[in-house]
C-alpha cells in the first residue's frame, strides 16, 4: 500500500534529509587508500548518534534475509552493486565505492547513496560515476504533474541507453518515510505512463544502479552483498524525493 505522508511527517523528513546528506558527505571525505570499510561504518554510526538520529540499516532484517544487517553503512566496492557489509577490506587506489546510508530522524526514514573514487580512478570509471549520477538527475526531472513510476524508469533507461551500460533490473527504488522500504516499486527502466501514479505527499527513493557490463547480479556467501555476475564495475546513486502539492519533485537528501 502506498502511503501519503502527513504534513508533520513531511516537515520531519525535510529536517532529516539535510542531516543525512551532510553525514554521507563526511563519510565520503574519509574515503582514501588504506582505510577499511569498517572504519567508514564507524564514522557513519558516530555521526548519526551525534545528530540524535538512528541508523536505519543497523539490525534491519529485510524479507528473505536469514539475519539482520550488521552495520549502519552499506559499502559496495567495484563489482559489488549493493548491500556490501563493512569489514576488514582495505580500500586501494583506483577502487570505486558506493556508500549507501539510511537514517531514522524523529520517527521518519530517509535513504541516500553516492559512489565515490578511492584516490585516482580510471577514465572509464569516472564516466560510469558521472553517467549514473546524471541518470538519477534525469529520473527526478521526469517527475511532473500526472507522472508515473514508469515515467521515471523510462527517463533513466532512455538516458543510459546510448552509453551501452547495464541497468541492474532486479533492484529498484522504493517508497520510504514511515519505513525504510515501502511501496511503490520504482524500477530504473519502464514505459511512459505505466505503473503507479505519483501523487502529492508520496516520498520515494530513486536509485539507478549501472554497470560497465552485465545487468545480472549474484549474491555472495554473506547473504547480503550483490555483485555483477561478470565482475564488471558498478555505480549507485540515490536520493529521497518528495512529490509536492504541485506535482513536482523536491529532493530531500541535499543541504
Amino acid at each position: 500500500m502506498i502511503i501519503i505522508k502527513t504534513d508533520s511527517e513531511i516537515a520531519r523528513l525535510r529536517k532529516g534529509g539535510p542531516i543525512l546528506a551532510r553525514i554521507l558527505q563526511q563519510v565520503a571525505h574519509a574515503v582514501k587508500p588504506g582505510v577499511t570499510t569498517k572504519t567508514l561504518d564507524g564514522i557513519a554510526y558516530a555521526l548519526i548518534a551525534e545528530a540524535g538520529c538512528t541508523p536505519a540499516f543497523l539490525n534491519y532484517k529485510p524479507d528473505g534475509a536469514d539475519r539482520p544487517y550488521p552495520a549502519s553503512l552499506i559499502t559496495s566496492i567495484n563489482s559489488e552493486v549493493v548491500h556490501g557489509i563493512p569489514g576488514t577490506t582495505i580500500l586501494k587506489e583506483g577502487d570505486i565505492i558506493a556508500l549507501d546510508l539510511g537514517l531514522k530522524h524523529d520517527g521518519v526514514f530517509l535513504d541516500h547513496a553516492i559512489t565515490v573514487p578511492v584516490g585516482t580512478i580510471a577514465a572509464k570509471d569516472k564516466q560510469l560515476l558521472s553517467i549514473t549520477k546524471s541518470a538519477l538527475d534525469e529520473g527526478i526531472a521526469a517527475i511532473k504533474p500526472g507522472a508515473t513510476v514508469g515515467d521515471i524508469g523510462h527517463a533513466i533507461e532512455s538516458f543510459v541507453k546510448p552509453y551501452k551500460l547495464g541497468i541492474v533490473r532486479g533492484l529498484s527504488g522504493h517508497g520510504v518515510g514511515r519505513e525504510i522500504h515501502e511501496d511503490p516499486y520504482v524500477p530504473n527502466y519502464g514505459k511512459k505512463g505505466k505503473g503507479d501514479k505519483l501523487k502529492p505527499g508520496m516520498v520515494i527513493a530513486i536509485e539507478p544502479m549501472l554497470t560497465r557490463g552485465a545487468e545480472e547480479v549474484i549474491q555472495m556467501k554473506d547473504g547480503y552483498t550483490l555483485k555483477t555476475i561478470d565482475g564488471s564495475r558498478s555505480a549507485h546513486f540515490e536520493h529521497t524525493v518528495l512529490i509536492k502539492e504541485d506535482g513536482y519533485p523536491e529532493i530531500l537528501t541535499i543541504f
